[in-house]
């Protein structure tokens, strides 16, 4: 891999801004470096998009909710000399997700090879059975031509995608479309939809997606989703607590006002109660819009950038559970382009909901008082740029139609379950300071992927380095994690991981 560029001179003591995962993963990889590093976090304990909070006795993970590639949080943790294993108490799902169709007809998603042979050969028949055989062989070449080269590096400009990978990652058609790259392999409308949807996590519909974005797939269906006990919050709880055992000074309800910078090198982080806190290099982790307001810096790009969709999250609290629902389960309505259209285009609500229900006390009971369960709803939804709805007159009423929609496709007293709920819609994305009002970050186009993302260094600024979904590599807990380490790696060149060293570069920029 060809040099990457570091920031030049002093970099001894870092100050990263925001303990979400990304924020978590840098600290903890400059603490193996020997570097002093202070966190800072505006909230009152770790996670970010990543955070847990308990309402009315109820455990509630109030962000990310699917768990892939843990592998990635144990590096982080071996740079101070511990493991994901020793923090936290990893449980695989199985079946990862299990979807339900709006035929009546289910299929469980195994990250098992014959298992999810076996499935889709009962549900679909042989012939679906063997384009999934061939399918999973083509995911898994595609995530082994990108997990260094694309997914896992600092990119300086685009000549550095030149190379054999890009060759490979070509032959394999990854710069083609999706949808039409699973429907080579499977004709089944169901299993289409299982093995694209997740281009919706990237932000851009699998009928445009590049077929490079099959590796968000590989990562569900191939690798595995796990759970940890206690909830998505207890990695970043775990990760927070590592660093401190490692020297890092970890700072909650501190909240960043501004940059002290002098010419192109900022000296002092300023926080909202005036406070000066020296150091030599920043590390940012907020929002990307927030984090070029603190630098007073952003960088001039051809076209403007996108932000993906949004979603309405509603968690609610039961007082009984459905045999309908495993830990993961998809609901898909009959709709499918046109829900695309209607979320990135028409800036409408999904007139034939397809919804991502998450029952973590099917796998931890503990995260609700006994015999309750906590239910989160997921539901897709344009951002506020594309659909300028009026979320404080709207929501409750679409809360209302979420509940009305799973009624009807099985659960069965839903509504006259819940003695707990709150519902989240992009206006309170908004106010959390996410640009327009989408918690997915800068859209995965072409122009925003790779080394055409908004890149983690900034023109004109020595020493900031930026981290988190807006930047390299993108969206979801295994970029994010990655972009920690990257700007690690943009500080300190060289980094030691459970898999060996990491990064070349050279300094200057």
């Amino acid at each position: 891999m060809a040099d990457r560029k570091t920031i030049p001179g002093r970099t001894d003591h870092v100050v990263v801004v925001g303990a979400g995962l990304s924020g978590l993963s840098a600290a903890l990889h400059l603490a193996g470096t020997g570097r002093e590093v202070t966190v800072i976090e505006a909230a009152a304990k770790p996670g970010g998009r990543a955070g847990q909070e308990t309402i009315e006795g109820y455990r509630v993970d109030t962000g990310a909710t699917v768990l892939t590639m843990p592998e990635l949080i144990d590096e982080a943790f071996a740079a101070v000399g511990t493991s994901l294993a020793a923090e936290v108490d990893l449980i695989k799902l199985d079946p990862a997700y299990r979807a339900r169709f709006a035929d009546g007809s289910t299929i469980a998603v195994h990250t098992d090879a014959a298992a999810m042979e076996a499935e889709i050969r009962e549900a679909a028949g042989p012939r679906e059975a063997e384009g999934y055989r061939r399918l999973r062989a083509w995911l898994t070449d595609l995530y082994q031509v990108q997990r260094d080269r694309f997914i896992g590096a600092n990119f300086d400009s685009p000549t550095d995608l030149v190379g054999p990978e890009l060759a490979r990652l070509a032959a394999l058609g990854g710069f083609g479309r999706l949808g039409p790259a699973v429907g080579r392999f499977l004709s089944d409308d169901r299993l289409r939809r299982l093995f694209s949807f997740q281009a919706l996590y990237a932000g851009v519909p699998p009928s445009r997606a590049l077929a490079a974005y099959a590796v968000i797939a590989y990562m569900d269906t191939v690798a595995g989703v796990s759970f940890p006990r206690g909830g998505i919050g207890a990695v970043a709880e775990a990760m927070a607590g590592a660093a401190a055992r490692a020297g890092v000074r970890v700072r909650y309800s501190t909240s960043a006002a501004w940059l002290e910078r002098v010419g192109t090198r900022v000296g002092a982080v300023r926080t909202t109660t005036g406070e000066r806190i020296a150091c030599d290099t920043v590390v940012l982790t907020a929002d990307l819009a927030a984090s070029y307001r603190l630098l007073g810096v952003t960088p001039r790009r051809p076209l403007a950038l996108r932000y993906s969709p949004s979603a309405v999250v509603l968690h609610t609290g039961t007082t009984r559970s459905w045999a309908e629902l495993d830990h993961h389960t998809i609901f898909f309505g009959r709709a499918w382009e046109r829900t695309f259209q209607e979320i990135t285009r028409e800036g409408v609500l999904m007139s034939d909901p397809s919804l991502l229900v998450t029952r973590p006390t099917a796998t931890d009971p503990t995260l609700a008082p006994q015999g309750r369960h906590q239910i989160s709803v997921l539901a897709p939804c344009p951002n506020l740029r594309t659909g300028p709805i009026d979320w404080r007159r709207i929501g409750p009423r679409y809360r209302d139609d979420l509940v009305r929609v799973l009624e009807q496709r099985g659960l069965t007293g839903f509504d006259s379950s819940i003695e707990m709920q709150r519902l989240v819609t992009p206006a309170d994305w908004e106010a959390a300071g996410l640009a327009e009002g989408s918690p997915f970050s800068v859209a995965h186009i072409f122009a925003q992927t790779g080394p055409f993302r908004p890149r983690n260094l900034v023109r004109g600024v020595d020493n900031v380095v930026l981290a988190g979904s807006g930047t390299t590599p993108g969206v979801g807990i295994p970029p994010v994690v990655i972009s920690g380490r990257l700007a690690a790696q943009r500080i300190a060149g060289r980094l030691v991981t459970a898999t060996g060293v990491r990064g070349q570069s050279v300094s200057g920029l």
